[in-house]
């Protein structure tokens, strides 16, 4: 009998211990985040997106690099990463997950660390990291250039809040490097963030920085180290300067520009799909007008109105990317963010029992609704219609899809008969002894087939094609056209009627190409009269 009070004891002191250390809830935050990207990553897939970062880390994996073999527009960070994956993990769909789960992993982590830094109790930040990792990654499960670039920017605003706040030479640090890393996955946000980190660091030496503290000198080291990186990757596989300058930053510019013109903003667009990121961001509004009311201002206010400053900045900032790219809503993970950021200064400025609790409400409401819509609704995916129960096992297609349940919107009624066309043209491409080629949204193709030639584009659809309008158009069809001729390109492999779009008017021979038709999905192309 004293035995077992004696155990009880001992298990609540070991419970208690337990919940006073910070790594428990380092730990429970790793897991989560972790289980959370791996049970959705391989729940459903949208073509055009799931399957981007699985071609291009394929790609790298076997000598082939962006700008320089393949045409792209979006950010190289995540095709090297990917290829490292591989490389330790082998070609599969595990290894393609584990990079989504890692970043999402890394971004719940600092999240906590930012959090606590910022004296906010462990329980609390457990739980704005926490929804953090539920919001974040979970949403597509596969690495996508949206939410590295949007997840890297939101990891650099942290340590340079943290850096404004503490003066450590890490934070300066760390919050250029995790700048450049997101501008190398996708040159917004993180472009119109580095303009916004420069007005504040002129204010910071301006309000505060009057001793001559050279502290912030680490911000650049931390922002050469991360271009030095690319430096490397570039002289080593002899990437040019001038394919990088047109693919990533003059063409882009000029996507950028007509989505500018083209963009309607209403009332529907600004605030309603936004209602609950406005909501996270309400208390510091309020906390910045009393800080504002302050006649006399000390250091610790001046610092406080340089975080608020990034706060307001960034909101802007990631609301116009969102809007900008006309994608599904990816930035709902910000609101937990926020909210942890509100939190902070009404405890600061308030101390309103009420109005943390309503902070917790709005986190509780915010998370479970855009969890059940995006992660188990799918919406990202264009899946919100789907019935998930009919997917199919890919392991049917190939073994380094095994375990993921496969279902898209373009066969979301029958998954099986998409499989079957696709292991059709699999078999087919295969045994084709000519050099070939696969334009597709599906560009697993070329890993499950073992095909050494690539495609001149990483992905084709309006944006990566420019039109024969747009000044770099002339640029873009010699690329792509002396990339088949060193490739001896035979055969085109078109899945999808709308990709025969996006490249046969680059042909200036008429009429020189010759159709098969494989199936209802895939069209055979000989262009052996073309180059």
């Amino acid at each position: 009998m004293r035995q077992k009070k004696l155990t009880q004891i001992l298990n609540k002191t070991n419970f208690k211990l337990l919940l006073k250390d910070k790594k428990t809830y380092f730990l429970i935050v790793l897991i989560n985040s972790i289980l959370f990207t791996f049970y959705y990553g391989y729940k459903g897939i949208f073509p055009i997106d799931s399957f981007l970062i699985f071609d291009g880390g394929y790609k790298v994996l076997n000598n082939i690099h962006p700008f320089k073999d393949y045409w792209s527009i979006t950010g190289p960070l995540l095709d090297y990463m990917q290829s490292v994956l591989f490389l330790l993990f082998k070609v599969n769909w595990f290894s393609y997950v584990l990079h989504a789960a890692l970043v999402n992993c890394l971004l719940s982590l600092v999240s906590f660390y930012f959090f606590i830094k910022i004296k906010l109790s462990k329980i609390y930040a457990l739980l704005y990291s926490l929804s953090i990792s539920i919001l974040a990654y979970p949403s597509i499960g596969t690495p996508f250039m949206d939410h590295h670039a949007v997840i890297f920017a939101t990891i650099s605003l942290s340590y340079l809040i943290l850096a404004f706040m503490k003066n450590k030479k890490i934070f300066w640090f760390l919050s250029s490097l995790f700048l450049v890393l997101s501008f190398f996955s996708k040159q917004i946000p993180g472009a119109y963030l580095a303009f916004l980190t420069i007005i504040t660091i002129i204010f910071y030496f301006l309000l505060i920085n009057k001793e001559k503290n050279y502290n912030f000198l680490f911000f650049i080291l931390g922002g050469m180290a991360g271009i030095m990186l690319f430096f490397i990757i570039f002289v080593i596989n002899k990437i040019p300067v001038q394919n990088f300058l047109i693919q990533y930053i003059y063409y882009p510019i000029t996507i950028g520009e007509n989505r500018s013109t083209d963009t309607i903003f209403n009332f529907k667009v600004l605030f309603l799909q936004f209602k609950f990121i406005y909501f996270s961001i309400l208390p510091i509004l309020i906390a910045s007008f009393f800080l504002l009311k302050k006649k006399k201002k000390n250091l610790e206010n001046k610092i406080d109105f340089l975080v608020l400053i990034l706060v307001f900045g960034s909101f802007g900032i990631f609301l116009y990317t969102q809007i900008l790219t006309k994608n599904q809503i990816l930035i709902f993970f910000l609101i937990p963010f926020y909210l942890g950021i509100s939190h902070y200064y009404i405890l600061k400025y308030f101390k309103k029992i009420f109005l943390i609790n309503s902070i917790i409400l709005i986190l509780i409401l915010a998370t479970g609704k855009y969890h059940l819509r995006f992660n188990e609704g799918k919406k990202f995916m264009d899946l919100a219609n789907a019935d998930l129960t009919k997917a199919v096992n890919a392991e049917i297609l190939d073994k380094k899809l095994s375990g993921l349940q496969w279902i898209t919107p373009h066969y979301i009624d029958n998954p099986s008969l998409e499989l079957k066309q696709l292991t059709e043209l699999k078999k087919i491409i295969i045994a084709d002894v000519e050099n070939k080629i696969t334009i597709s949204d599906y560009q697993i193709l070329p890993a499950i087939t073992g095909n050494p030639n690539y495609a001149p584009n990483k992905w084709f659809d309006t944006l990566s094609v420019p039109s024969e309008k747009n000044k770099y158009f002339i640029s873009y069809k010699l690329f792509f056209i002396s990339k088949l001729k060193e490739q001896k390109i035979k055969n085109i492999y078109a899945v999808g009627e709308d990709k025969l779009n996006y490249f046969l008017f680059l042909f200036d021979k008429k009429n020189c190409v010759k159709y098969k038709r494989i199936n209802e999905i895939a069209v055979k192309l000989n262009i052996s009269n073309c180059l």
